[in-house]
């Protein structure tokens, strides 16, 4: 199977590169304006805007000092928690990093539901996700394995987007209309999901969710728990926004807009889609996972296969340019696989890896979030977790 044919941000973003190319042309003979906004937060000033006055709701990955409170926190609501409840810590913590990949997070869905069903999945004390990982991670942290089999298994193309007019697309932010996958996150995330996450979260949990700020070109870490916690209809709002922009492929998806505020000058930042800036994710360098009494293991799923597949590459400049961006994002992808690793053996936690195997050949469809497609993924995954999954104890040449 080519790496075109294959699903997720990696080939929206050579569809993107394309229509990139092609707008440098439309350009040339277009007068069009930028669709309006307000200034970009100043540079170095991000840390410090106020967020609707909710604490803690989201960190950038050199905030250490927020990063480390916030583990303090975390620890002191999960003793207080297990202590109110008469029983000792759980013997052992477990992390979870769940990749983007488009429709390949159907893997992932399938591998997780499949994991519980046998009883065996572990009760995660901290969850990453990433674009599609991102609209995983919630139904895991509040266990409802139910709605997310459904999400995965009953959308189609239409219910993740709509393509605009070629020259409507060149001409505004974005090929497509996210809306109908902003009316999708809000069947889900809806005033039930968002109590449920606030109470995990004081139980000393944590969701996070990472988009990419594109005017500072950096990860931004976004605290769900403590959003849920702020209660009210906002939060709600908010948790819906972020997961859209977390799942806004740049290009192909118009990016989401977030109002904030700095000495009392307004200011809107921008953001796109996670895997923009990191693909897999699972804490800051800057702060160490470690546990005296209790082992750690970290459980990373990458919504995609381990390497790119070789292609006989057309000589033109479209397939030339769109075959170096493939195999950029792949690698990009496996960079943070040993990232993490490296992080995972520097603090002494043990490190798990699922993947798509290469025993699964089924062909993508040419377009993408093909209903059939995504069910097959996801009894692949299921069926994977239900006979035992294999985890890999390293990235790939470990």
């Amino acid at each position: 199977m080519r790496p075109e044919n294959r699903g997720g941000v990696l080939r929206k973003l050579t569809i993107s590169f394309a229509a990139a190319a092609l707008a440098l042309a439309v350009s040339a003979c277009s007068s069009s304006e930028p669709l309006p906004r307000l200034p970009a937060v100043p540079p170095l000033e991000s840390n410090q805007v106020a967020f609707q006055g909710i604490p803690f709701a989201r960190f950038l990955p050199n905030d250490t000092a927020a990063m480390r409170a916030l583990g303090r926190r975390l620890s002191e609501r999960e003793e207080s928690y297990y202590a109110s409840l008469g029983r000792p810590l759980p013997p052992d913590i477990n992390l979870l990093a769940i990749s983007g990949g488009g429709d390949d997070g159907a893997f992932g869905a399938g591998l997780l539901v499949g994991w519980d069903e046998t009883g065996t999945r572990p009760d995660f004390k901290l969850i990453t996700g990433v674009s599609t990982g991102a609209l995983i991670a919630p139904f895991v942290f509040v266990g409802d394995d139910r709605a997310l089999t459904d999400l995965m298994t009953t959308v189609d193309q239409d219910d993740i987007y709509l393509k605009r007019p070629l020259v409507q697309g060149l001409t505004s932010d974005a090929l497509s209309d996210s809306a109908p996958l902003a009316t999708l996150i809000a069947r889900y995330v809806d005033a039930r999901m968002v109590t449920r996450i606030a109470q995990e979260s004081q139980r000393g949990r944590a969701l996070f969710v990472i988009t990419t700020d594109l005017d500072a070109g950096v990860p931004v870490i976004w605290d769900i728990g403590a959003i849920a916690e702020s209660g009210g209809p906002r939060a709600i709002d908010l948790i819906r926004k972020v997961l859209l922009a977390s799942a806004s492929i740049p290009g192909q998806f118009p990016p989401v807009m977030f109002d904030v505020s700095l000495d009392g000058t307004h200011y809107q930042e921008m953001h796109v889609d996670g895997g923009a800036s990191v693909q897999t994710f699972l804490y800051p360098p800057g702060i160490r996972a470690i546990s005296k009494e209790r082992p750690i293991t970290a459980y990373v799923i990458r919504n995609d296969r381990l390497s790119p597949e070789w292609h006989d590459v057309q000589r033109t400049t479209l397939s030339i340019a769109n075959r170096a961006v493939s195999t950029l994002t792949t690698d990009s992808g496996l960079g943070d696989l040993y990232r993490v690793y490296a992080l995972a053996e520097r603090d002494g936690v043990r490190f798990q890896l699922a993947y798509i195997g290469d025993d699964f050949d089924e062909a993508h469809p040419a377009a993408d979030f093909n209903h059939g497609f995504m069910v097959k993924l996801f009894d692949y995954g299921r069926a994977k977790a239900r006979a035992g999954y294999s985890w890999l104890a390293g990235p790939p040449g470990f």
